[in-house]
Formats: C-alpha cells, structure tokens, sequence
C-alpha cells in the first residue's frame, strides 16, 4: 500500500512537471499526452526505475482509460454518425482496414493470425478521445475540419473497438465474439433506454439525482461513476475490450442525462477524469515502453508510421476529396483533417495490451507501436505546419507547367517557391494579427479556423 502511495506520488508530480514544460512551447502544438507518455518512460522501470508495474496502479491507469473513452462516447452523436458523413467514414475506415489486412502479411513480421489482424487494428485507429480536448481547446467545433474529425475520427475509434472485442478474443470462436458483442451491445441500449424513460417519468430515483445534483454529496457524479465501473466489469467477465464498456459508458449517459444537465455533469466528470485518471493512463502507459526494443527495430517504428499515413491517411483524403459534403473544403483542411484523424495514441495503447494479453503480440513490438502512437501524437502539428508551405506552392499545377513547358522547369519551380514564401508571409502576417488579439492557433488549427476568424473581424 504505502509504495504504491508514493509511486502514484511520484507519477502525479510528473503529470504536474509534464503539464508545466508542454505550456512553454508557443501556442502549446503538443498535446499534454504526449509529454504525459514521456514522463512515464523517464520514471519507469527502464530508465530511473521509481514506478513499477502493480495490480493497485493498473486499476487506477484501467479507471483512467474508463474516463477517457466515457468522455469521448459522450461526444458522439448518433445522428451525425448514422448519416451521409458517417456512411462515408464507415466505408472510409473499412477501406483502411482491407488494405491493412493485405499489407500486414506481406510485412513478415512472424504475427500468427490474431496478431496480423492486431496490427491492422492498430494501423487504421483514430485517437477520437484525445482529439476531443483538443478540438474543444483550439475551438475547432463547427468548422469543416472540426466536423470530419467527428464523423471521420469517430469511426475511426468505434470499429476499430469493435474489431478488438471480436478478432482478440481467444477464448471464444469467432461466431460466440459476434454473439457477446451484440448482447453487450443489446443490454446497453436497454439501458439507455430504460433510462431515459425513468427519467421522462420522474421516477423516485431519477428526482434525487436530479434534486441533489448540485449538492456536496455530488450524488449523480457517483451514479456516473458506478455505471462506468459496472460496465468494466461486465466487459471483464465477458471478455470483451475496457474501451467498448467505457463508450458505451459516455454513450448511455448523452441518452439519459438532459443537455443543460448533461453539460454540468461532464463538466465534473472531465474534473475528476483530468485531474486524477486520465494522466496516470498515460504516464503507466508510458512505463511499459522499452526504449531498448525501440532502438533495437527503428525500421519497425518509421514503417509503422509510414504505414499509418498511406493505410488511413490516403483513404481518408480520397474520401474528403470524392465526397459531395466535403469535395469543396479547400486542399489544406483536406490534408489537416487527414492528418489530424492518423493520430492514434490511447486506442494503441489499449490494442496493444490485449494483443500482447492474447498472447498474439510480444511485448517488444507493443513498445514500439506505442512508441509510434506518441510520436504520431507528436509530429502530424510539425506536418500539417509544413503542408502550410507545400499546399501555398500549388504543386499540381506546377507539374503541369513543367509538362508543358519542360525547358523552363528552373524557373516555374522558382517562381512556385517564390509565390509559397509570399503565401506563407500572408498567412503568418494574419496569424500574429490573431495572437495580438489574444487567438493562438497551430498552422494547422489556423487553416480549419481561418474562413470563420476572418468573417468574425470583418465584422467587428
């Protein structure tokens, strides 16, 4: 008890360390995860050794991830998922998993079945949990990029749940994984359902919570609580994934709850998740990391990324691009909501540890592609900064001139460079206008926000 006390002492000074150095970088294009990740692998067992691994912490780290998912199910409206853009994002990521499915075996990565089906699981995830603060502290909500990062980025972590509770479940055939999935999905629904008609009634129940929901006994916050922690543990009995029982957690609580209540109960949740859970996932995740099997297979690593980006980035710009509801947004928000729905962090850290629990992924690859989640966490802002540049070039038809004319080919790429570089000024002239005004945007939240911030100081 008492080391377990002064490890989870030692992680939460790091979540306080990790949070305090990712404010000191301008305009904060890092997510605090990210340094959250680093500062587990600093404190774990393989660099200074003060944390370890025990039953106690993972229970915390498993309420963590609870948390984290609970609040990104409750983001998830069913409207907006069951219509033309959801569709789209569905076929999207069925896409992305068919090529990584073909992809994965011709890797020769010595995976039996399971683990190829694990690690294509892992090469279509969208990080949807830790996307929405990101979304909400960069007010991207509303705008083209905001809304397919939650059609697109939300299928982009709901199947590929749904894939995990069905192909990593050993102990079942695959028809039985099928049969839990839907009854578990079944009683859920009933659930929500059972509860929302309490609730219109005005049950005997429902009138405490609602009576004391601002009271300092906090009653509705532990009914939260207890209905997270009773659907992890009927996933556990059932074998099925943590993250199912979380979302759809978040999922029962948006059909329950009143949207003016709703907002104030997540608003305690988020309180209680941030404060305590949710960093300690991400620093014990970080603990499991084993830079030694990184360095030991960095072809793996810069593959696992690369492949990232051609096995759901490239789908995912081509539906952007061939979709009538987003065949107009310009080329730059195509390539920013793209980039924005590869990263892929918490869902690869849950993947991985019931791969490696399936006993279909060793322990090695699982550092490395978690390695690789934090660093997509970590380098696409660096990358949608650049496509800033390169999108300014106009490349397309700077391939054409050439075509045409191909003697002159110095000097179109010239002149090209030259209309990026004054493009570029543009944009970042418009950008310190922004940031005198208090508004402090990455390059890529900057392209998503753009139309609207300009409209906004026209009309003041």
């Amino acid at each position: 008890m008492v080391a377990n006390l002064c490890m989870l002492a030692v992680m939460m000074i790091a979540v306080v360390a990790a949070s305090f150095v990712a404010s000191l970088i301008p305009g904060r294009p890092v997510p605090e995860v990210v340094f959250f990740v680093v500062a587990g692998v600093i404190v774990g067992p393989n660099c200074l050794g003060i944390v370890q691994s025990t039953p106690g912490l993972d229970l915390v780290s498993r309420l963590g991830m609870g948390f984290l998912f609970l609040m990104a199910g409750y983001e998830l409206d069913l409207r907006e998922l069951t219509g033309t853009m959801g569709r789209h994002a569905s076929v999207c990521w069925a896409a992305s998993f068919g090529i990584a499915l073909l992809v994965v075996p011709w890797l020769r990565l010595g995976l039996d079945q399971t683990g190829c089906a694990a690690f294509a699981i892992a090469l279509t995830t969208t990080a949807y949990g830790t996307l929405v603060p990101i979304m909400r502290d960069r007010e991207l909500a509303g705008t083209s990029v905001g809304e397919v990062i939650e059609s697109y980025g939300a299928m982009g972590e709901i199947w590929p749940v749904v894939a995990m509770s069905v192909l990593l479940s050993p102990s079942r055939s695959l028809g039985a994984n099928v049969a839990v999935l839907l009854g578990f999905i079944g009683f859920c629904a009933l659930v929500a359902v059972q509860g929302a008609t309490a609730r219109d009634l005005g049950s005997r129940l429902s009138r405490f919570l609602h009576e004391n929901a601002e009271s300092s006994s906090q009653p509705t916050l532990r009914a939260v609580v207890a209905l997270l922690c009773a659907l992890l543990a009927l996933a556990a009995v059932l074998d099925l994934d943590a993250v199912l029982a979380a979302f759809a957690a978040g999922f029962i609580l948006r059909h329950v709850m009143p949207a003016d209540h709703g907002h104030r109960l997540m608003d305690k949740v988020e309180a209680l998740g941030n404060g305590l859970f949710v960093p300690v996932f991400f620093v014990y995740s970080g603990i499991g990391i084993n830079f030694r099997a990184v360095g030991e297979n960095p072809g793996l690593l810069v593959g696992f990324m690369a492949l990232l980006l051609l096995v759901r980035a490239l789908p995912l710009l081509v539906s952007l691009t061939a979709s009538p509801e987003t065949r107009t947004m310009p080329l730059g928000e195509k390539i920013s909501a793209s980039l924005y729905c590869t990263m892929a962090l918490p869902l690869i850290v849950a993947l991985t540890e019931a791969a490696v629990a399936a006993g279909a992924m060793d322990e090695a690859m699982a550092s490395v592609l978690v390695c690789a989640g934090a660093l997509t966490v970590l380098v696409i802002p660096v990358i949608t900064s650049l496509s800033v540049r390169a999108v300014a070039a106009h490349p397309i038809d700077a391939v054409h001139e050439m075509a045409e004319h191909p003697h002159h080919m110095r000097e179109i790429i010239h002149e090209h460079h030259e209309h990026a570089h004054e493009r570029v000024e543009e944009l970042r002239e418009e950008r310190q206008h922004l940031r005198e005004e208090g508004v402090r945007l990455s390059s890529a939240d900057f392209l998503a926000r753009r139309a609207e911030l300009r409209r906004r100081h026209r009309r003041r």
